[in-house]
């Protein structure tokens, strides 16, 4: 049975800056670094665009795993999906919006995953996968937050 994470966060910053920065690559792997995480192939670095794939690699739980994702759905500067190609997921879709208010931006993520392995894999997202899912998004999403906001383009930023 699918799982789903849904979370919003304010942002003061222009709808496209968010936009941008929340499909940038390099931004990703800054959000996730406790994970060791880096691009491995498809789009490496950079902005990611609609049809392109990144294949990423990291280690959660004590395990180096690899994902690939599709970016299979694209609206500048509101919507854009993710998929999982391949990967430990069952499957998962990553469903990103981004809501002008002013000059400022409601940047708003769903989340949907299915482990595999059945019931066994329900009763794990249960007890620990959605919220291990879920601080990893909280996090990425502050990076995020972080960047758009920063007066200045942080060292070694895209912005």
């Amino acid at each position: 049975m699918p799982s789903q994470i849904v979370l919003a966060i304010h942002i003061n910053a222009a709808v496209e800056k968010v936009f941008d920065i929340a499909r940038d690559i390099d931004i990703h792997v800054e959000s996730t670094r406790h994970t060791g995480e880096r691009a491995i192939a498809g789009r490496t670095s950079g902005l990611i665009e609609l049809g392109e794939t990144v294949t990423w690699r990291a280690k959660h739980f004590g395990v180096w795993q690899n994902l690939t994702s599709k970016i299979t759905e694209m609206e500048y500067p509101h919507h854009f999906t993710d998929i999982m190609v391949d990967g430990a997921f069952k499957s998962f879709t990553h469903e990103h919006y981004f809501y002008p208010i002013l000059n400022q931006t409601m940047m708003r993520d769903i989340f949907t995953f299915e482990s595999p392995c059945g019931i066994l894999g329900d009763v794990v997202n249960k007890l620990f996968l959605s919220n291990y899912m879920t601080r990893l998004l909280l996090k990425r999403n502050e990076v995020i937050r972080q960047y758009a906001e920063a007066p200045r383009p942080p060292e070694g930023g895209v912005f």
